[in-house]
């Protein structure tokens, strides 16, 4: 029998904590992006933010650019005065920052894909199991918890908006779609559809998420509110997640009785 290599012991380690190598790389983005946003011009008092870090400067008018990356913001005060308000330094600092973050992001998702792929494991029978109860709870816990989940992201929006700009926006509905996902698979681990083995529950906790997320941000639009999410959004959430995980319980109890008929036909009557 082969032993298993430090190495091994290592990737298996980093593969169990993948949610957790997101998350850190999510919030080290989102930290990026206040770092960004701070140093960058107010975005209330551009135009003071600029006279008082030049105060010696004259101009028929005050022009401002800025960029996210490489982070990037000038103050054209005309006649050729133009001054840099973040640091050839700073900016290379940040800009290396978001590629390490950037890096980490990409690897978690990267084993939260892999988690997708695995082999499906040990099936879990749904014998003398009360499927139509357990449905029920699925069903009421998860869509509280959607509730609750697309709530707060809607409120996350606007403080992102504020302190991290587009990029902290974005990254918080990442963050969003990933914590509704892990907390979807979580739930139908626990109280989803039967037989059924652990890397059903991260695929259709996954696709649980990710359409309910996609389903908010597709209303938004249509509303005419983005990049603002309002707290209507929240029941909208919730319904989209009854919708798909009711789908996901039709289906999977047809491939179970599917299931059944082979196993009659290969096997014989069951005793």
């Amino acid at each position: 029998m082969r032993r298993s290599t430090g190495s091994e012991g290592v990737i298996t380690f980093v593969k169990r904590r993948a949610g957790s190598v997101l998350a850190l790389g999510l919030v080290s983005m989102l930290g990026w992006s206040m770092a960004v946003s701070a140093s960058m011009p107010s975005w209330y008092e551009p135009d003071r933010e600029c006279e008082q870090a030049f105060p010696l400067a004259q101009g028929n008018g005050l022009h401002i650019t800025s960029d996210w990356l490489p982070p990037h913001a000038t103050c054209d005060f005309g006649d050729g005065q133009v001054h840099q308000f973040i640091s050839p330094t700073r900016s290379t600092v940040l800009t290396i920052v978001f590629a390490l973050t950037a890096a980490l992001t990409l690897f978690g998702l990267y084993l939260i894909i892999r988690r997708l792929t695995d082999p499906a494991g040990t099936v879990r029978s749904a014998e003398a199991v009360d499927l139509r109860r357990r449905k029920l709870r699925h069903l009421g816990i998860g869509a509280f918890l959607t509730l609750l989940i697309v709530a707060l992201f809607a409120g996350a929006n606007v403080f992102a908006a504020f302190m991290g700009g587009p990029p902290g926006m974005l990254i918080v509905a990442l963050t969003a779609t990933a914590a509704l996902s892990a907390v979807a698979a979580a739930i139908d681990r626990e109280q989803g559809p039967l037989p059924s083995t652990a890397r059903d529950s991260h695929r259709r906790g996954a696709v649980a998420g990710c359409t309910t997320l996609a389903t908010v941000f597709v209303v938004t639009v249509a509303s005419g509110n983005f990049p603002f999410y309002r707290i209507w959004v929240a029941p909208v959430g919730a319904i989209t997640y009854l919708l798909v995980t009711t789908l996901q319980w039709s289906r999977n109890r047809g491939a179970g009785d599917r299931n059944a008929v082979e196993e009659d036909l290969l096997w014989g009557p069951r005793t």
